[in-house]
């Protein structure tokens, strides 16, 4: 199973997350926000894959800015983005390679396909 980083704002939502991954057999961290994610990034902590709010607060887009950021510390990460806001083309092309996203509210059945497909590529 995965080590997956998940960084979200919305504490209830970020608990929500990780009970889920914990469930499926996965190690969850968490971040609130971009500063605190990057303190795992830079860390030893092993780290499989991350699974980011694209709208952190006080950071619009911070989550594509993260997930750069991550890749050039650990070229090997997976990401998976999440998002409640309409998502428009010239968004999408912020994403990181390969990366997904997955719109809130989300169901278990969509959260856990989604970490399946990302941990997949």
């Amino acid at each position: 199973m995965a080590v997956i980083l998940v960084v979200e704002d919305d504490m209830m939502i970020c608990m929500v997350a990780e009970m889920m991954m914990q469930d499926w057999g996965h190690e969850t961290l968490s971040a609130s926000d971009e500063e605190e994610a990057l303190k795992f990034l830079r860390s030893p902590q092993p780290i499989d894959a991350m699974f980011t709010d694209i709208y952190l607060k006080d950071a619009v887009l911070g989550g594509c800015s993260l997930a750069h950021q991550a890749i050039a510390l650990r070229p090997h990460l997976k990401v998976l983005y999440t998002t409640g806001n309409f998502l428009t083309d010239n968004m999408k092309a912020l994403f990181v390679d390969g990366a997904q996203c997955l719109g809130k509210p989300y169901s278990q059945t969509q959260l856990h396909n989604s970490v399946v497909e990302m941990l997949a590529t």
